[in-house]
């Protein structure tokens, strides 16, 4: 509890200067609930950089165990589509295209873990390796391009 008072004390001087500023400064166009008061204390920042860090660490772990051939999107849909190629009756009755979401779904999450589409410095979802493999396999590509 008593790091709550120290925290709402904090976050009331940080008001008043952020106020104080303003009236120097001469900005009149302030609106009241338009700004934040969840900035980052250094101490905060380094934690959460540190969390971040951890959870990054282990989830290059997942599938450390897992043979190439079965944790890599492009490979997993090449054993799908050479499936769909030489048995394509057999595939069809497997229902293949409504098992795929279930089954890729963890690989990409794992790839996803650090992709933040608020920052300037991430590929866009459709640059992303796993996209384009599950793009080609679709057939998504040679569609859009015969139209």
């Amino acid at each position: 509890i008593r790091g709550e008072d120290n925290s709402s004390e904090f976050i009331t001087k940080y008001r008043t200067g952020r106020r104080q500023v303003r009236e120097c400064s001469g900005e009149a166009d302030h609106h009241e609930g338009m700004s934040s008061d969840d900035e980052l204390t250094p101490t905060e920042e380094a934690e959460f950089q540190k969390s971040k860090d951890d959870i990054l660490e282990d989830s290059r772990k997942v599938f450390e165990d897992v043979h190439a051939d079965f944790c890599d999107i492009r490979k997993i849909l090449l054993k799908f589509q050479e499936w769909k190629e030489k048995f394509p009756d057999s595939y069809c009755d497997a229902y293949i295209s409504f098992c795929l979401p279930k089954l890729l779904n963890p690989l990409i999450r794992v790839q996803l873990i650090n992709w933040n589409p608020l920052e300037q410095n991430f590929p866009e979802l459709e640059e992303m390796p796993w996209f384009r493999a599950v793009e080609e396999f679709s057939g998504a590509k040679t569609m859009s391009e015969s139209k």
